[in-house]
């Protein structure tokens, strides 16, 4: 099994080096794939007609000048060109959950988000900020990527990816939450006004809202959160209403 390994906090991060160990658990053909620096909340966002510089950091491991989900494109435009393609693709350990609003803003999720478009099954995990990291971690992280890999068929349709939030100890139960809402960039600073011209920051973080059964509460609790993702999704329009357009 090939597996493909990205992130959007870089390619020295703690959390793509223990999905990383994880991984090798599970296959001798590990890649990597990633930023040489951190990018929050990337999303899909693609970096089109400019130069990207590749620089090869050790055996199958890769550092992408672009954006996260660029790292997708230049390892199968590139890097696996005349090449088999990776089986799996896993985004990750990002350092903090992607809950709510997150799912479209993640560069972790934008990760697999690209997977999905060349056809690839694709994991993106997170992490609460700060966990309690054990021993065995890599171990049972390696065990719960094995598990939905032996069982893709139930999971891996065309166009969706998985979208995993680790909670701050594990092992832990798996569940399977409903979408919240937690917004980013609620707020705006100002730093600098000069006449017309004013120059704004807007905050990290989120008020951490949560309802019961959605991602931050089963995160919250204790419990891994999975779900699945897809980018096609569409709310059809009445056909009344269209035809009296």
């Amino acid at each position: 099994m090939r597996i493909l390994i990205s992130n959007d906090d870089g390619i020295d991060a703690p959390g793509i080096a223990r999905l990383t160990e994880a991984a090798r658990r599970l296959s001798g053909d590990v890649w990597v794939v990633a930023p040489e620096k951190k990018h929050t909340a990337a999303g899909p966002s693609l970096t089109l007609a400019q130069p990207i510089t590749m620089q090869q950091r050790g055996d199958k491991r890769f550092s992408c000048s672009g954006r996260p989900a660029d790292c997708v494109i230049t390892a199968m435009a590139w890097l696996f060109k005349d090449q088999p393609k990776p089986d799996l693709v896993l985004a990750g350990i990002n350092d903090g959950r992607n809950v709510a609003e997150d799912l479209a803003y993640s560069g972790t999720l934008g990760i697999a988000r690209e997977a999905s478009f060349w056809g690839l099954p694709a994991i993106g995990i997170s992490r609460v900020k700060n966990p309690a990291i054990g021993a065995e971690d890599e171990s049972w992280m390696a065990g719960l990527i094995g598990s939905l890999w032996s069982k893709r068929a139930e999971w891996a349709v065309e166009g969706h990816w998985l979208s995993i939030n680790l909670p701050t100890a594990l092992p832990a139960e798996i569940r399977q939450p409903h979408i919240g809402r937690d917004k980013i960039g609620r707020n705006a600073e100002v730093i600098e006004t000069d006449g017309d011209r004013t120059v704004l920051v807007l905050p990290r973080g989120r008020a951490h809202a949560t309802t019961p059964g959605d991602e931050n509460s089963v995160v919250d609790g204790g419990s891994v959160s999975i779900n699945r993702l897809n980018w096609f999704g569409q709310t059809r329009l009445g056909d009344e209403l269209v035809a009296s357009l």
